[in-house]
């Protein structure tokens, strides 16, 4: 009986090491992939800083252009109305007595359409 406790001993003690060795894997097998994952993320993380930094490079050459654009404009539109206020000021007291000479000054007169009814 004592080598049938034994066997059965051993056998148990078997099972529990071939537990162990499975739990063992299993741990590493866990690490192994959280590891993965790690570097997945860094990888990822990287491309992604990549990508960002090649569109802000491309953002501020469209933006930059588009930017100087609209200086541009804003000089020209400032121009023009520099040039406009200059005209109106140049020929506003000249309009003006035309204006009022035209419609002050009547002069009574008899349309060339019309016809005497008599």
């Amino acid at each position: 009986m004592t080598s049938q406790s034994q066997g059965i001993h051993q056998l148990l003690q078997a099972e529990k090491r071939a537990k162990d060795k499975l739990e063992e894997a299993k741990k590493r097998k866990e690490k192994r992939l959280k590891q993965a994952k790690e570097e997945a993320m860094a990888e990822i993380n990287q491309y992604r800083m990549q990508r960002d930094k090649e569109f802000r490079l491309k953002q501020s050459k469209v933006m930059g252009s588009q930017s100087n654009l609209s200086e541009e404009v804003d000089e020209r539109t400032l121009g023009k109305i520099k040039e406009l206020n200059g005209s109106y000021n140049k020929y506003m007291e000249v309009v003006l007595k035309q204006l009022l000479n035209m419609v002050c000054d009547v002069k009574p007169g008899i349309h060339v359409n019309y016809r005497a009814t008599h």
